[in-house]
Parts: C-alpha cells; sequence; structure tokens
C-alpha cells in the first residue's frame, strides 16, 4: 500500500475512535452523579462511626470532577471501538507468527486487564476503609473529593496493568526475545521493580496500598515464569541434536 493510502487510512480509523470515544465521554457524563455514588459508598460507610465527607476545595471543582468521571468512562467505554482500530491498521504489517502471537496475547490481555479493573474496583473500598481505620473515631476524615477520584483510578488501572504485564512478558517469550533462564536469573531485580512501581502508583505513600498492589503483580509474575520455563523446554526437546 503506497504511503498516502497508509495515511488515509489511519485518518479513517482515528476519526473513527475519535467519534466513539467522543460518545463514550457523553455517556459518561450523564452517568458520573451514579458514579460519584458507587465511590462516595465507602465514605457514607465511614460516616456512620465518625464525621466524614467528601469536600470540593474550589467553585469549579464540582464540574471538573464530572469531567474528568466523563472522560475516563469515555475512555473505558469506547475502549472496544478504538483498540480494534488499532489492531487493524496494524495487523496487516505482521507476520504470520507475529500475528499469531498478537492475537494470542490480545485474548489473554482484554480479559485479565477487565478482571484488573474489576479486582482493583473491588479492592478500594477495603483500602478506605484500612486506610481511614488508622485514625482515632474521635478525629473527622475530610477528603478532598478530585484526590479522592484520583486514588480510586490509580488503583483500577494500577491493577489492570499489574495483571496484563505478565502476558506481556509470555509475548516476548513466544516471539524468542525473552528467555525463561532471563527472567529467572532477574527475578530479584523484577520483585524490586514490581515494588518501585506500585510504591508510584499508589497515591497513599503507606506499605499497605503498595502491598495490594504488588502482591498480585508477585503472583502473576511467578505463573508467567512457570508458562516461558515450560515453552523454553517443549522447544528445546523440538529441536534436532546434534550426531
Amino acid at each position: 500500500m503506497p504511503l498516502a493510502d497508509h495515511l488515509r487510512e489511519a485518518r479513517r480509523r482515528t476519526v473513527r475512535a475519535a467519534a466513539a470515544l467522543v460518545v463514550g465521554v457523553v455517556v459518561g457524563y450523564l452517568l458520573s452523579d451514579h458514579v460519584l455514588d458507587v465511590l462516595r459508598a465507602p465514605i457514607e460507610e465511614l460516616g456512620e462511626s465518625r464525621q466524614a465527607s467528601l469536600n470540593y476545595d474550589t467553585v469549579t471543582a464540582a464540574f471538573d470532577l464530572k469531567l474528568k468521571i466523563a472522560i475516563f468512562s469515555g475512555i473505558v467505554l469506547s475502549s472496544p471501538v478504538w483498540f480494534l482500530e488499532l489492531v487493524a491498521f496494524v495487523t496487516p504489517g505482521l507476520t504470520g507468527r507475529e500475528r499469531r502471537a498478537a492475537t494470542g496475547f490480545l485474548l489473554a490481555a482484554v480479559p485479565l486487564f477487565a478482571g484488573g479493573c474489576a479486582f482493583g474496583f473491588w479492592l478500594f473500598p477495603h483500602m478506605v476503609r484500612v486506610l481511614a481505620g488508622f485514625s482515632s473515631t474521635e478525629d473527622t476524615t475530610i477528603l478532598t473529593a478530585s484526590y479522592y477520584v484520583d486514588f480510586v483510578l490509580r488503583v483500577v488501572l494500577a491493577t489492570g496493568i499489574a495483571f496484563v504485564l505478565p502476558v506481556f512478558l509470555v509475548a516476548l517469550n513466544l516471539l524468542g526475545v525473552l528467555p525463561a533462564r532471563t527472567l529467572l536469573r532477574g527475578w530479584r531485580a523484577i520483585v524490586v521493580v514490581i515494588v518501585l512501581f506500585s510504591a508510584l502508583v499508589t497515591p497513599a505513600a503507606d506499605v499497605m496500598s503498595m502491598f495490594f498492589v504488588a502482591a498480585p503483580m508477585s503472583v502473576l509474575f511467578g505463573a508467567a515464569l512457570v508458562v516461558t520455563q515450560v515453552h523454553d523446554r517443549r522447544t528445546a526437546r523440538s529441536l534436532p541434536t546434534a550426531e
């Protein structure tokens, strides 16, 4: 395909993805109040034992928060469209082996990312209760709404990414780029990277939040290490032996 056709193809798919994103943002804005009700539930639970509330520190903070929720919701709601458009644009340039590896990666990564985000969404109320529980019942818990929503979004995204990273390592191994012995030799460094990543993505600078993200990442890395070792052993057995 000539360069001009590539550019027209990219423009056409970009317009479709952008249109889906706009629709998703509009729907997300309409649903923002319901999303806030869900996010506010742990705060209301805290309010049963102590004084706790969400607060807006500026006049425009409430609108800014609804807009942030709308944009994030729009990205999530439109993800099937823009993701398929991206894959459809890239796939024709791949070889047969790369296409099979990419298909396997997508079939594993998409549900794992969704499961990771769902796990983060289930996790954040427990994190709120645990972290807020360190204060005395005589104290008042006053939370800035924008910070609180950022906390939830970062936990959800961090757990989603944590579930996908091991699949990326397995995909590199299947392509022959990353041998299992390399992962095995560097497992200590990888654990350190996991801990540092967990510390960066968790908004609260505390061990409990970091542990909630680092623990599943470490378990999934261990599973990826087992899969890559099994694959490399099967590949080694299939190679012809020298006489």
